[in-house]
C-alpha cells in the first residue's frame, strides 16, 4: 500500500521555492511532514546500477598518492598529474568512493568519502569524456560500490578531433552530479529536498579537494540549464528509468590539469555534446531502489519544478584574490588522501574538551571566499554567513558570534537581527577574519533547543547556524534556493576536513527549528533564513563499532 502525506497535494497547483521552504520548516510545535515509522530492513538500495552496461573496473591507487593536505591551499604547490584513467580513478576513489564498512551486531553498512544526511547518499555521479587519450570517449555512470564506470553512451573515438576542427579543443573532462530524492525522502519526508541540495554542496567540495590532490582545477558550470544537464547525462530517457526512481539534474563540474579554459569554449562543448549524444545509442536499465514505497511526497516534485534552472550567463567571481595564509599556525604533514577517506560524522562529543583558539581561527579563515580551494571552484556570490554558538574555545568567551563572509552584507544583517547585539569585532581575532561578537552568554541550552533538542549541538566546541541572504538570492532566480544550500554544504565540507586535520570531528545537523532560530536572533522577515546547522568538537568514539576497509570485497 502506498501512503500519500496527509496534506492536500492532489491538485496540480504550482508552488514557489519559498512556499516549499516555509512548508518544510520544523517548529517546536510540529515537525515537517515525514514518515510516521521506519523499517530499516526496507531501506532503499544505496547504490544505483545500470544493468546491461559494460562495466570498467577502476584501479585503487589512492594509497600511492602522497600529498600534504596543507599544501592543497597553496598555489602551484602540488605536482600536476596527467589526465589519465589511473588518476581519474583516484579522483573518484577519494571523493565519491566508499571509505569504510561499519558493523554493529548483525547490521553492516558502508560509508563514503562524501558526506550525506543520514548516510543515505542521494547523489549520483557521471563522467563525461571526449578525449581518446584519457580513456574511450563515452558518458559513464560511477558505481561507488564496485569502484567502476558503467558505459552508458559511447562517443565516437574521432569526436575529439571534430571538436578541434571547430576550435573547441579543451584538455579536460566533466563530472556531472544528479540526485535521487527518494533516497532522502524515504527517511525525512518533505524536508528531504533540502538535504539533497546540501549533499550536492558536500559533493562539490569533496570533488574539489580530491582534484587538488592531483594538482587539477575545478570549475562549477553555473551557466548551464537543468535541461542541458538532463540531455548530457541521459536523465530524461524514459525507457532507461522505467519503473525506477528518477534522477534530477544538479550540476556539471569541468576538471582540467591546467588553467581553466575559456568558459565560452567549455559551454560550447557541452552544447555540442548535448545535441550529439541525443542521436546515439544508450545502454543500461536503471535498477529499482525501493520496489514497495510506502509513502509519497508530491511536494518534492513541485519544489523541483519551482527551482529548475534555465541557461544563464556565468557568474562573476567574488573570491578574494589573496590566497596566502595570514595565520602563523605550524601545521604538520597530513596525508591528504588518507584524510579525505577517513572523514567521519561525529555521533557524540566530549563536553569536557575545549579546542585551541588558533585552531578555531584557522578554521574560520578557511571559510572565507579566498582564491583557493574550495572557493576557487565556484563563482557563486557568497551569501551564507555562519552564526557561531561558542561553547568551548580556549580564549574566547561563550556566546553568539557571526563570521561576515562578505563584508558588504554587514548592514543587511544588522538591519534584520536583534538591535541589542553588540557587533563588536573580536579583539584577539586576526585582522583578516571578520568575526563579530553578538552577545556573550552560555549558548549550550539555546544550541541544543534550536537543533531539535540534540545533545551534539551543546556538547561540541561550537555549533553553527548558517544564515542565508535568502530574499535577495531568490529574487534573482528561484534556482538560487539550491545554490544557497550548495554553499552551505560546501562550508560544511571545509569544516569536516579541517576538523579531521585538527584531530577533532564534525557533523552536519539538518534538523533544526527554523523560526525558533530566527526568533533567537531577532529575524522576523525573509531577508535572512537559516538553511543548515553544523557542529565541531572532540568526538567520543564508539568502541563497539567494527570497521573494515572499503574495497576488501573486490578482487583487482
Amino acid at each position: 500500500m502506498e501512503v500519500t502525506n496527509n496534506t492536500s497535494d492532489d491538485d496540480q497547483s504550482a508552488i514557489s521555492a519559498d512556499d516549499y521552504h516555509q512548508r518544510s520548516k520544523h517548529s517546536l510545535k510540529q515537525y515537517s511532514a515525514g514518515p510516521e515509522t521506519l523499517d530499516w530492513s526496507m531501506q532503499p538500495d544505496p547504490f544505483r546500477v545500470f544493468n546491461g552496461c559494460q562495466q570498467i573496473p577502476l584501479p585503487l591507487n589512492a594509497n600511492n598518492l602522497n600529498v600534504n593536505f596543507n599544501d592543497l591551499y597553496i598555489s602551484n604547490k602540488v605536482f600536476i598529474r596527467e589526465l589519465t584513467l589511473d588518476n581519474i580513478s583516484t579522483l573518484f576513489e577519494i571523493s565519491l568512493g566508499l571509505s569504510a564498512w561499519k558493523q554493529y551486531g548483525p547490521d553492516k553498512w558502508s560509508l563514503r568519502c562524501n558526506p550525506s544526511s543520514g548516510n543515505l547518499h542521494p547523489t549520483e555521479a557521471y563522467l563525461v569524456n571526449w578525449d581518446k587519450n584519457i580513456l574511450s570517449p563515452a558518458i559513464y555512470h560511477y558505481r561507488s560500490d564496485q569502484h567502476a564506470l558503467e558505459q552508458r553512451c559511447i562517443i565516437d573515438i574521432a569526436y575529439g578531433d571534430l571538436l578541434k576542427e571547430k576550435n573547441l579543443s579543451s584538455e579536460g573532462f566533466i563530472i556531472g552530479l544528479s540526485s535521487i530524492h527518494w533516497r532522502e525522502a524515504w527517511k525525512y519526508g518533505e524536508r528531504a529536498y533540502r538535504y539533497c541540495q546540501l549533499d550536492i554542496g558536500h559533493a562539490i567540495g569533496a570533488i574539489t579537494y580530491a582534484a587538488a590532490c592531483l594538482g587539477w582545477k575545478v570549475l562549477l558550470l553555473d551557466n548551464l540549464s537543468d535541461q542541458q544537464i538532463n540531455s548530457l547525462l541521459g536523465l530524461t530517457r524514459e525507457a532507461d528509468f522505467e519503473g525506477s526512481e528518477r534522477e534530477h539534474p544538479d550540476t556539471l563540474l569541468y576538471i582540467s590539469a591546467h588553467k581553466t579554459k575559456e568558459v565560452r569554449t567549455i559551454t560550447s562543448i557541452v552544447e555540442h555534446l548535448c545535441e550529439y549524444v541525443s542521436q546515439l545509442k544508450w545502454y543500461g536499465q536503471a535498477n529499482i531502489l525501493d520496489p514497495h514505497p510506502f509513502y509519497h511526497w508530491p511536494v518534492i516534485e513541485k519544489a523541483v519544478s519551482a527551482t529548475m534552472k534555465p541557461q544563464t550567463t556565468m557568474a562573476i567571481s567574488h573570491v578574494n584574490e589573496d590566497n596566502l595564509d595570514k595565520l602563523s599556525v605550524d601545521k604538520e604533514y597530513i596525508n591528504a588522501c588518507n584524510l579525505l577517506r577517513k572523514r567521519r560524522s561525529a555521533q557524540a562529543f566530549d563536553n569536557r574538551e575545549p579546542i585551541l583558539l588558533d585552531t578555531f581561527f584557522y578554521m574560520l579563515e578557511r571559510l572565507l571566499p579566498h582564491n583557493t580551494l574550495p572557493w576557487s571552484s565556484t563563482n557563486l556570490t557568497p551569501r551564507i554567513h555562519p552564526v557561531f554558538y561558542v561553547h568551548r574555545v580556549n580564549g574566547l568567551k561563550s556566546g553568539l558570534y557571526v563570521l561576515m563572509r562578505d563584508t558588504g552584507a554587514m548592514q543587511l544583517l544588522k538591519n534584520n537581527m536583534r538591535k541589542e547585539f553588540s557587533w563588536s569585532k573580536v579583539d584577539n581575532c586576526p585582522d583578516n577574519i571578520p568575526l563579530y561578537e553578538l552577545v556573550l552568554a552560555n549558548s549550550q541550552k539555546a544550541a541544543r533547543t534550536v537543533s531539535c533538542h540534540q545533545d551534539i549541538a551543546a556538547d561540541s566546541a561550537f555549533t553553527i547556524s548558517m544564515l542565508s541572504e535568502y530574499k535577495t538570492a531568490l529574487s534573482e532566480g528561484e534556482w538560487n534556493y539550491r545554490y544557497l544550500h550548495w554553499e552551505a554544504g560546501l562550508i560544511g565540507q571545509v569544516l569536516y576536513l579541517e576538523a579531521e586535520a585538527a584531530n577533532l570531528r564534525a557533523t552536519g545537523i539538518g534538523c533544526f527549528f527554523d523560526d525558533t532560530v530566527h526568533e533567537l536572533m531577532g529575524i522576523d522577515s525573509n531577508e535572512l533564513q537559516v538553511v543548515y546547522h553544523f557542529t565541531v568538537g572532540t568526538p567520543i568514539i564508539d568502541g563497539r563499532m567494527i570497521s573494515s576497509p572499503p574495497y576488501n570485497h573486490l578482487v583487482r
